[in-house]
């Protein structure tokens, strides 16, 4: 059944041969330009220490969360077709550490000491944490065309009741929120007969806010129901989850059931269901290498956002402070209406609130510090950063190839076929379709551009479209023909269709573009 996910060529190939211009362009970029505000305004005592190479590099890293004996490692197990090494597999709590599990040509094992200073390896960050969680984590390798690909981080069992009162000897939340601050998809376990949210993954679930695309939930051992239980089952859950979630969207919820050996009383009622469920698991699964390079970029960009938040607030509190006396009470002072600070730097660099981190969080961490040593705004490194968001990382972003797998490739570019195409400007009908448009590959580039409510304004994309090289007449004409309510802004459908007419006019020319948008351009419609 999972055949198929390695791809055939390892992940690192992918990097080094196709991909590694523009990963090289990334690390410089962050290494001049974001890094050093990271480091001026301690952004490793709030937040996470600067990130190295080979934390750009890592391959994909699937998070998996789960209460104790939801299947976690069995699901690890079916996908690699093997046992890692340490792998223990049971009714009770038997997984007591995090586990990489990650590719190697023989099966060994590497202690979590070990693994946190090898500088190849994406863990160095996990030094904070210290010895009694290090003691706690282990890199297992094993030899599978699917961790060619991917490296999976298998959890502790999430304790429930009276279990979970049990001392780790270290901090299970702020853990789980280093391994999802860098995953590229979170996997969250529940099983048919397991649905309840203990305090411990209910804490462990809000670690996760501010990644919540990224999350996925498996309901496992679906087959232990028949049908009419699994619907009240997937019921439950979902209000459950709705709880513990706070999010306008439905998260996504797989059904799954993924056993050693299936047991003799599995109910066969709903396998073609289970069935289509686990191939839409797989085909994510399988995707994530194809998406992992622009996913780096991404989160570049919400590390950059934060690094300069983080910055004016450090540059206000550091302003706030008297030259000579009286410094302690001052400081005091700022700790406790912390609130009201981080209202005045919103309204002050019109910041949105979302942006904003955790108040609570943040005042714990102010209290190691003096304000006096804090560093003041320092314009150029703040417009070192801007540069970035706004030129550097937008114009590396329309470097990545581009183009929907689902479509053929007359659809992807209809100027690659033949000359005739090309003549008098003519293109297939099927391209003046809002389905022939790339969502996907413009919706990063427009998340880049930091839209408000859901837009971007003229003066924002003008930047990023002068850089495209097309004349300011062409562009012109683009823009009318994406705003079509003409309210002077573009949302995510209408910048899609932008960037969907600019590669019309790169490969076909200007007289490609028709006078007035086709209907079957706006969707909806």
């Amino acid at each position: 059944m999972y055949h198929g996910i390695g791809g055939g060529g390892s992940y690192s190939n992918l990097i080094h041969d196709d991909y590694r211009p523009l990963m090289d362009e990334l690390k410089e970029t962050y290494r001049r330009k974001i890094r050093p505000l990271e480091t001026t305004y301690n952004f490793e005592g709030f937040h996470s220490a600067p990130l190295s190479d080979s934390d750009i590099e890592a391959k994909p890293m699937v998070l998996l969360l789960g209460q104790y004996s939801t299947g976690k490692t069995t699901f690890i197990r079916h996908l690699t077709e093997c046992d890692y090494p340490g792998s223990h597999i049971g009714v009770e709590p038997t997984t007591d550490r995090f586990v990489a599990v990650m590719n190697g040509v023989e099966s060994r094992v590497i202690p979590g000491n070990a693994a946190a200073v090898t500088a190849d390896m994406p863990f160095r960050g996990l030094n904070k944490f210290g010895q009694a969680f290090l003691t706690r984590f282990q890199v297992s390798q094993c030899p599978s065309p699917v961790l060619e690909n991917m490296t999976l981080i298998d959890t502790p069992g999430i304790l429930a009741g009276n279990k979970q009162r049990i001392e780790r000897g270290y901090d299970f939340t702020k853990t789980i929120e280093w391994f999802a601050e860098r995953a590229d998809l979170i996997l969250l376990f529940f099983d048919s007969h397991k649905l309840d949210i203990s305090d411990e993954f209910k804490a462990s679930i809000h670690s996760l806010k501010g990644h919540e695309e990224k999350v996925r939930v498996i309901l496992n051992k679906s087959d232990m129901v028949n049908q009419q239980q699994l619907m009240r089952v997937y019921g439950a859950l979902m209000w459950s989850l709705g709880k513990v979630i706070q999010t306008p969207e439905v998260i996504r919820v797989y059904l799954g059931s993924f056993w050693l050996h299936r047991p003799a009383n599995a109910f066969e009622d709903c396998r073609g269901l289970l069935d289509a469920e686990q191939a839409d698991l797989v085909r994510e699964l399988r995707d994530l290498p194809r998406n992992a390079a622009i996913r780096k970029v991404n989160e570049i960009v919400k590390r950059a956002r934060l690094a300069k938040v983080h910055a004016y607030i450090i540059g206000h509190l550091r302003k706030e402070m008297p030259t000579v006396f009286g410094k302690s009470t001052r400081q005091q002072e700022l700790i406790r209406d912390l609130d009201k600070e981080f209202f005045k730097v919103q309204r002050l660099y019109n910041i949105p609130e979302s942006d904003f981190p955790n108040v609570e969080k943040f005042r714990q961490s102010l209290r190691a510090y003096k304000f006096e040593s804090f560093s003041k705004i320092k314009d150029p490194i703040l417009a070192a950063v801007e540069e970035a968001l706004s030129m550097d990382l937008p114009k590396l972003m329309r470097r990545f190839p581009q183009g929907n797998p689902l479509l053929e490739q007359a659809q992807k570019n209809p100027f690659l076929n033949t000359e005739a195409d090309l003549s008098g400007g003519e293109i297939p009908p099927s391209y003046w379709h809002f389905s022939s448009v790339d969502k996907a590959s413009s919706m990063p580039l427009f998340m880049l551009l930091h839209p408000v409510e859901g837009r971007i304004n003229g003066s924002t994309a003008k930047p990023y479209l002068m850089s495209t090289g097309l004349s300011t007449e062409v562009l012109a004409k683009v823009w009318t023909l994406a705003d079509w309510d003409a309210n002077g802004y573009l949302d995510e459908n209408e910048f899609a269709v932008a960037m969907h007419l600019v590669r019309a006019v790169e490969n076909g020319g200007e007289g490609v573009l028709p006078e007035t948008l086709p209907r079957t351009m706006i969707p909806h419609v």
